[in-house]
């Protein structure tokens, strides 16, 4: 993110080339040392758990329906939704589509991502895969 950018602005363009599933050009967004809901860890993981969702759920897509900002954090309200194609979180593919909301939480330092967390129900989304 450069100085004159908005962090809106590039929040929302690290969301659009999220639902393009684009990954190169991640290290725009994710620092190189991230704290992942809660755990120390790397890009590479973060970009592992995003493929790997994308590989199962190859429509996955986020909406932002609420964007909040405060100095260096991001608050986001999402439905996400998608039809898995794989097993997925435990659950093999049924052909059913889940919408789901997804709540995260940002701190940027340096320009990208330092800490992401994301909170949804996963009982609720299991239910849904699964037809419970």
């Amino acid at each position: 993110m450069t100085a004159r950018e908005p962090l809106r602005d590039w929040y929302l363009r690290y969301v659009a080339e999220l639902n393009a599933h684009e990954f190169g050009g991640m290290n725009a967004y994710i620092g190189e040392r991230v704290l992942l809901n809660g755990e120390p860890g790397t890009r590479d993981d973060v970009l592992a758990v995003q493929r790997r969702d994308v590989e199962a759920v190859p429509d996955l897509h986020w909406e932002v329906r609420e964007l909040l900002l405060d100095r260096d954090r991001i608050a986001v309200r999402a439905i996400n939704t998608g039809t898995p194609v794989k097993e997925w979180l435990g659950v093999p593919p049924s052909g059913r589509s889940f919408e789901i909301v997804e709540y995260a939480i940002y701190r940027v330092g340096g320009g990208r991502f330092v800490e992401m967390t994301a909170l949804h129900d996963s009982a609720a989304l299991r239910r849904r895969l699964t037809g419970e």
